[in-house]
C-alpha cells in the first residue's frame, strides 16, 4: 500500500551562505501589523486635534456673545439715561419759568416755550424707544412722562400767572410754591424697571429665555383677566 506523496515541484530551497549553512529568511508579520498601529495613532492625533478646536471655537463663540451683550448693555443703558434726562429737564421748567427775567418779557416767552419744545421732542423719541426696547420699561417711562406733565404741568401753569423775579430772594423756590415730591412713585417703577431690563440683557440665554416666558404668561393673564 502507498502512502500520500509530497509534491515539493513548487518549494524553494533556502539560500546557501557561504559557509553552506541555510540562512533563514526575515519574517514578515511584523511589517505587516506596522501599518495598522500607524493608522491608529493617527487617527488618535487627529481625534484630539478636531476636539481641541471644537472646544476652542465654542469658547471664542461664548466670549463673543459675552461681548456683545455687554456692548448692548452699555448702548441701552446709555440711551435709558437720556431719556430719563428728557423727563428731569422737563421737571424743571417750573423753576425757570418763575425765575424768567422781567427786563425782556416777550424774549423770555419765546425763549422757554422753544426750549420747553424741544424736550418735549426728545421726550415723544424716547417714549417710542423705550416700548420698542421693552414694553414693561416703555410702560414705566410713560407712566412716568403722564405724571410729570400732570404735576409738573400744572406748577408751570401757576408759574406763568405770577410775575418774573426782580430779586436774588426769589432765587430761592421751596415747595410751598413748586411741590413735585409726588413724582417719587413714578419714578422709582421707571428706575426698578430699567434696572430689571438691563441686567437682564447680560444674563445667560437660558435665564433670558425664562423671563421672556414668564412675561408673557403674565401678560396674557392680564389681558385675559375679565375687567370689573
Amino acid at each position: 500500500m502507498t502512502g500520500p506523496t509530497l509534491d515539493l515541484s513548487n518549494a524553494v530551497a533556502p539560500a546557501m551562505s557561504t559557509t553552506g549553512m541555510p540562512t533563514v529568511q526575515p519574517s514578515t508579520v511584523n511589517i505587516a501589523v506596522a501599518p495598522a498601529v500607524g493608522d491608529g495613532l493617527l487617527a488618535a492625533v487627529l481625534s484630539g486635534a478636531v476636539v481641541a478646536a471644537v472646544v476652542t471655537a465654542m469658547i471664542n463663540s461664548v466670549l463673543a456673545r459675552r461681548s456683545t451683550r455687554l456692548e448692548e448693555r452699555a448702548r441701552v443703558r446709555s440711551t435709558l439715561a437720556e431719556a430719563y434726562q428728557a423727563y428731569a429737564d422737563y421737571k424743571e421748567f417750573p423753576y425757570a419759568i418763575r425765575r424768567r427775567r422781567t427786563d425782556q418779557k416777550e424774549a423770555e416767552r419765546i425763549r422757554l416755550s422753544e426750549e420747553l419744545r424741544k424736550v418735549q421732542s426728545r421726550i415723544s423719541y424716547y417714549q417710542a424707544w423705550t416700548r420698542a426696547e421693552s414694553p414693561e420699561t416703555g410702560a414705566a417711562y410713560s407712566e412716568l412722562i403722564a405724571a410729570v406733565r400732570k404735576i409738573a404741568g400744572g406748577a408751570m401753569h401757576e408759574a406763568w400767572k405770577v410775575p418774573g423775579l426782580e430779586n436774588d430772594e426769589g432765587m430761592n423756590i421751596g415747595p410751598d410754591r413748586v411741590d413735585l415730591t409726588d413724582l417719587g412713585p413714578s419714578e422709582e417703577k421707571f428706575i426698578a424697571s430699567v434696572e430689571q431690563h438691563v441686567a437682564a440683557i447680560t444674563s445667560p440665554w437660558w435665564k433670558r429665555t425664562g423671563t421672556l416666558a414668564r412675561t408673557s404668561v403674565l401678560a396674557l393673564r392680564e389681558r385675559s383677566t375679565p375687567k370689573a
